[in-house]
């Protein structure tokens, strides 16, 4: 299935898939019941983020090329921060550029998405991938000055990583049977319609099992828990000069047999 999450005619939101016609069938179940197809056809009046999550987890510096540009050792285990879920944004909606805590260095990265369709602690990296609902695309909107700058966040990531529409997901939940190998997939990101990342998930330093076994040990992973695998080389902190988000700007995030997340950047409007 390509579960998206919608609002209908009547203000109700709901999951529909995606189907190879190009229509939209709508689902009865849900993320921790499951979906069962109903046949019946819809118009979504909005497309929604396609998960609400009780936790976001993200990881950081997998990919062996992104270590090697920002000068920084391939890490021994994985490297976890965390976003709120108030960071979720949908497909086509505005990234905000803050302004109440401003940032003028807020970076793009492309990322497949782990979203957890069943209870899960302590598995092992081969059980792992029994637990996961399906992958979707995710941007991780990275606020580097808040990241990084000890006068700012203090140093930790967090604080940096999950203001506002920080968390663009979507356009679906791509289901394992659609997906095909998630840790082979090209994944890259276009901005303005410039090709800035381009890279496949094959260069994960831990795989999809792996974090996922990694993120269950002694810790209980909840349905619907969103987990960004990190992302690959070719951000904005690493070029020379940077190259920020500014407001106008066009970012789409694209991984194989997912789809197109696209999102434009405005700027915080403070009332």
């Amino acid at each position: 299935m390509k579960i998206l999450r919608f609002i209908d005619k009547d203000g109700e939101i709901g999951f529909a898939d995606y189907c190879e016609s190009g229509a939209f069938q709508r689902l009865t179940g849900s993320i921790e019941m499951g979906f069962i197809q109903t046949g019946e056809i819809v118009t979504p009046e909005a497309i929604l983020a396609p998960i609400a999550p009780p936790a976001i987890y993200g990881i950081g510096l997998n990919y062996r090329k992104h270590a090697a540009e920002s000068g920084l050792p391939e890490p021994e285990q994985p490297i976890v921060f965390f976003k709120a879920p108030s960071a979720v944004t949908a497909p086509e909606s505005s990234i905000l550029l803050p302004r109440f805590l401003r940032s003028d260095a807020v970076d793009y990265e492309c990322e497949l998405a782990i979203v957890i369709g069943k209870t899960c602690k302590n598995v092992s990296p081969k059980d792992a991938y029994d637990f996961v609902l399906g992958y979707t695309a995710a941007n991780d909107v990275s606020a580097r000055d808040w990241q990084v700058q000890k006068d700012k966040g203090g140093g930790q990531w967090s604080r940096g990583k999950t203001f506002d529409t920080f968390c663009p997901l979507g356009p679906y939940i791509v289901t394992p049977d659609k997906i095909g190998n998630p840790d082979n997939l090209a994944i890259r990101t276009l901005l303005n319609g410039e090709q800035v990342q381009s890279s496949n998930t094959a260069d994960m330093i831990f795989s999809i099992g792996e974090i996922v076994a990694f993120l269950s040990g002694s810790t209980t992973l909840l349905p619907g828990t969103v987990i960004l695998t990190g992302t690959p080389e070719g951000v904005g902190m690493a070029a020379k000069p940077p190259r920020w988000l500014r407001e106008g700007d066009e970012v789409v995030i694209e991984i194989e047999n997912i789809g197109s997340l696209r999102n434009t950047v405005k700027v915080e409007t403070l009332t």
